[in-house]
C-alpha cells in the first residue's frame, strides 16, 4: 500500500529561522536550516543570511518547511489534528503565546475540540480533535 505525506511550506520575509526554531520548541523533532550563504552566496551580500531551505520534522508526524521569500504570497494556514484534546492542548498553549486567538480551543458541534489562532509570525493555525 502506498502512503503519501504532505508538508506545509511557509513563506516569510526574514523570520523563517526564528519561526522554525519556535515551531521546533512547540512540536519537538529536529530542524534543518540552510541559508543562501550556506549555498555559496558571499556572506557580505544582502540576504545571504536569509533561509533558502528550512524544515522541522518530528516523530509525532509534525512537518513544516519554511523559507524567506522575496515577496510572500497570500497568508498561510496550517491545519493540525490529533486524537485527543490533551495532546493538542500543549501545542495550543505554546502557539498561543503572543498570538491572536481567532476561535478559542473548545468543543464544537463537529469536534470534541476546535480552535484557531494567528501566531506571532502571522501564520494561522486550525487545531482540532479528530472526530471518533
Amino acid at each position: 500500500e502506498m502512503t503519501i505525506q504532505t508538508t506545509t511550506r511557509l513563506n516569510f520575509r526574514g523570520d523563517a529561522r526564528r519561526a522554525l526554531e519556535f515551531y521546533q520548541s512547540v512540536f519537538g523533532g529536529h530542524a534543518a536550516i540552510n541559508t543562501y550563504a550556506d549555498f555559496g552566496m558571499p556572506s557580505e551580500l544582502p540576504g545571504a543570511e536569509k533561509v533558502v531551505f528550512g524544515i522541522v520534522a518530528a516523530e509525532n508526524g509534525f512537518r513544516v518547511m519554511a523559507y524567506d521569500a522575496p515577496r510572500p504570497s497570500a497568508s498561510s494556514l496550517v491545519s493540525i489534528s490529533a486524537d485527543s484534546l490533551e495532546e493538542l492542548q500543549g501545542y495550543w498553549d505554546a502557539l498561543a503565546l503572543d498570538a491572536v486567538i481567532v476561535e478559542p480551543l473548545a468543543a464544537s458541534a463537529w469536534s470534541p475540540g476546535f480552535g484557531m489562532l494567528t501566531d506571532r509570525f502571522g501564520v494561522t493555525w486550525s487545531i482540532s480533535v479528530t472526530p471518533n
